[in-house]
């Protein structure tokens, strides 16, 4: 099992994640957050990037056993599941966002075959809609998708309803109680502060009107 205290201390260590309660962050949907994730920054740093690997492979070997192939979720999952496929010797796959505007128009970049179980790799959920828009392109190949692996999940319940009814499983190397009760326990945040943290993950559309 993946220790998700101490893959949260890693993140926090290169400021992957970064909390801002007072001056909250904007997203691209325009919701405001007190809380900012950026997984890719852990690819520069080698010894933290090996510990997320290695933890990733471990969640895939022991849950999700019966993969034949991992998918990455363009952008940010593809470096994931080639690292995670290489130590495994898995085959590997890629889905883009939509299908390119030339050459052979591909959604899905590399070789498979229908029927195959393929495991998608993301690097982070909030809502999962993205992310299960990519499971749904897959599925539409004929491909069994088994599941998915993200190094951290917002925890929403809004994810969490859509990959029930989705029927996917799906598991993250650490997630946002963890992390925020290492960030109070370090003194990064105050009482006060974590309070108005979780109070923003109740609600988080509406957050910057009833914090």
């Amino acid at each position: 099992m993946t220790n998700e205290k101490a893959v949260a201390e890693k993140l926090l260590q290169i400021n992957a994640i970064k909390l801002s309660p007072q001056q909250p962050f904007t997203w691209a949907s325009g919701w405001k957050s007190p809380i900012y994730c950026d997984n890719r920054r852990v690819l520069s740093f080698p010894f933290v990037r090996d510990f997320i690997k290695s933890e990733m492979c471990n969640v895939v070997f022991e849950q999700f056993p019966n993969a034949d192939i991992l998918a990455g979720v363009a952008t940010a999952g593809i470096p994931w599941g080639a690292m995670v496929a290489d130590q495994l010797k898995l085959p590997f796959i890629y889905v883009r966002p939509k299908p390119k505007e030339h050459g052979l128009g591909n959604q899905i970049e590399g070789f498979y075959e229908k029927g195959k179980k393929v495991l998608l790799i993301e690097d982070l959920i909030s809502t999962g809609k993205s992310s299960l828009e990519v499971a749904e392109v897959l599925r539409k190949a004929e491909v069994e998708v088994v599941g998915m692996v993200s190094i951290f999940t917002y925890g929403f319940d809004v994810a969490t309803r859509a990959f029930k009814n989705a029927d996917i499983e799906y598991r993250s190397l650490t997630n946002y109680p963890t992390l925020i009760d290492l960030a109070v326990e370090k003194g990064i945040v105050t009482n006060e502060e974590q309070n108005t943290l979780l109070n923003w993950r109740q609600d988080p559309a509406n957050w910057n009107q009833i914090k």
